[in-house]
């Protein structure tokens, strides 16, 4: 099943405060906002997403507690962007100065910035174009690395400020450039 997406600007414009309130009355469903206001309801993954996501999440953690440059954050995490939208990616790291400059409750909320890096990892359920669209959008909101992985097509989309996409395919390795410098991820864990 694929993400539910309802315009409620007709009836109620949800300020950040609202939107907050309601992810939290509502802990058993994840929200995310579009920039128009529109209150997209994500469908959970399955037992191999949520595999692959966590060898994801596992090794920038990894990588994160050697070299202490940032926070690394789940897909529970939302994000508050630049444009207005509230999105949640499956990893995102930020800079540590970044994340400090941020008062005591802004991290506690949604963050107000976009992630440095991201990881969109598609599902069986998730329409390609829709997870281009918000990598785009991420993009356009700072984003300084995306990487979108496309385990049915077994492809990954590159993405980097200022630079057009790169479509990589069945790419054994990625790395994490002057963005994350050394991470490296194997992606046999997420091809097998």
């Amino acid at each position: 099943m694929a993400a539910i997406i309802l315009d409620l600007k007709p009836f109620v414009d949800l300020s950040d405060d609202q939107f907050y309130q309601l992810c939290q009355n509502h802990r058993d469903l994840k929200f995310e906002r579009t920039s128009q206001g529109e209150l997209v309801i994500v469908t959970p993954v399955g037992g191999e997403g949520g595999s692959r996501e966590a060898d994801l999440i596992g090794d920038l953690v990894y990588w994160n507690r050697r070299t202490q440059l940032g926070k690394v954050f789940s897909s529970s995490t939302c994000f508050k962007l630049p444009n207005g939208a509230n999105r949640s990616p499956d990893v995102a790291w930020v800079m540590q100065e970044r994340w400090n400059q941020l008062t005591p409750e802004q991290q506690k909320k949604f963050p107000p910035l976009c992630p440095d890096f991201v990881i969109e990892l598609r599902s069986e359920s998730d329409a390609l174009e829709l997870l281009q669209q918000k990598m785009q959008e991420y993009i356009n909101n700072g984003l300084r690395l995306g990487w979108l992985i496309n385990p049915q097509d077994r492809q990954v989309e590159i993405y980097k400020t200022n630079q057009m996409r790169q479509v990589l395919d069945n790419p054994q390795q990625l790395n994490g450039n002057d963005v994350l410098p050394g991470f490296m991820f194997d992606l046999s864990l997420i091809w097998d």
